[in-house]
């Protein structure tokens, strides 16, 4: 049974991103992944997304559930049918909502590990704290919506960026024991980002040496965006192949 399409609004979501060696980041992707370059750099980051009002398309907004939720992403491209697609491979997802977690996986794509979520969010200022149930992945970030990207970013200009982004709508991430990726789709009504001056930033996943040594991932920028009415698809799944032979 195909999973219903859902609907709602994503009251706030921050795409923190960090440029990486690509080589390095190639050895983390089962085929038909790699990493999607820019400027000579693979782009990895997560996603802090608070999700208001999901219920499937067409049911009133008063019955619909909100959520914190977190993804650490990896900017990729494939062949599909002999053509080029673009989009996001997702290593581990986290949510706050017991829901996403039962639903993630089974009724609905991509499965979800449980988290708690502290955030304060106020006149612009942000303070979000993720700690995994299991206690393996930790997330913080403080920062401040700003009118430009840092000046030693990859991205010459904020359209450069959201371009690029907003090409990684389509996201996948390992389901049915590693063998194949469940497919997701983000439709928005608009898409609008601002800078988001990032004060300070912590992720186990990418601050581990051993699986990004020293030298290879730097923090690159961050991306706010608020109030963005948006409907969640379901894609077909694809086969995995061996980590680390997407070339």
């Amino acid at each position: 049974m195909r999973p219903p399409e859902l609907q709602g609004v994503i009251r706030r979501r921050m795409l923190v991103n960090f440029r990486a060696d690509p080589e390095v980041v190639r050895r983390l992707l089962p085929a038909p992944f790699k990493p999607k370059q820019h400027a000579g750099h693979a782009l990895v980051g997560i996603c802090l997304i608070r999700l208001e009002a999901i219920r499937p398309t067409g049911w009133p907004a008063w019955c619909g559930l909100s959520s914190e939720n977190a993804a650490h992403r990896i900017a990729v491209e494939w062949e599909e049918d002999g053509e080029r697609r673009e989009g996001v491979f997702i290593p581990r997802r986290h949510t706050g909502s017991r829901l996403n977690q039962l639903a993630g996986g089974r009724i609905f794509p991509g499965e979800h590990l449980a988290a708690n979520f502290r955030v304060d969010d106020a006149g612009g200022d942000v303070r979000l704290r993720m700690q995994a149930k299991d206690g393996h992945t930790t997330v913080a970030v403080v920062g401040q919506e700003a009118d430009a990207l840092p000046a030693d970013s990859c991205f010459a200009s904020l359209a450069d960026s959201s371009a690029f982004f907003a090409a990684g709508s389509v996201g996948y991430s390992a389901n049915h024991g590693g063998a194949r990726a469940d497919g997701l789709e983000l439709v928005t009504e608009h898409w609008t980002v601002r800078p988001l001056q990032v004060k300070a930033v912590t992720s186990s996943f990418f601050d581990d040496p051993s699986v990004f040594p020293a030298g290879s991932i730097r923090f690159d920028h961050a991306l706010i965006m608020r109030d963005i009415p948006h409907r969640w698809r379901a894609l077909p799944d694809i086969a995995l192949g061996a980590t680390g032979c997407g070339a």
